[in-house]
């Protein structure tokens, strides 16, 4: 049997849509609705059976939503031995230091607040 030359199939127009115009599209009246009937349910009446479970790959690659937002280069003085053990965790050794100064950020308000 002779293979089938892929010729004959149209190919279909690539379409470039970036993710502020995705996330800035109003919601129909229709998502809006469904969107309000589950915010009115519990969690453990929410059904994610059909949500498959993350890789080890996946949930290595995660990152905390607040390491998101915008950020403002500065020149920061570290000592040595502190860079050193920061590098030895492997690569993202600055996004690092800014984890660990907005945990500390985060224990700091929460002490407050209580």
């Amino acid at each position: 049997m002779a293979k089938k030359s892929s010729a004959s199939s149209q190919q279909e127009k690539l379409v470039r849509v970036k993710a502020e115009h995705i996330f800035s599209k109003p919601l129909t009246k229709q998502q809006r609705d469904r969107l309000a009937r589950l915010a009115r349910k519990s969690d453990s009446e929410i059904d994610v059976t059909d949500i498959p479970p993350l890789t080890d790959a996946q949930l290595a690659e995660m990152v905390p939503f607040r390491l998101r937002s915008k950020t403002t280069l500065i020149s920061l003085r570290v000592q040595n031995d502190v860079l050193t053990w920061l590098k030895s965790k492997g690569p993202g050794h600055l996004t690092r230091i800014n984890a660990i100064l907005a945990n500390v950020m985060d224990a700091e308000q929460r002490l407050k607040n209580s």
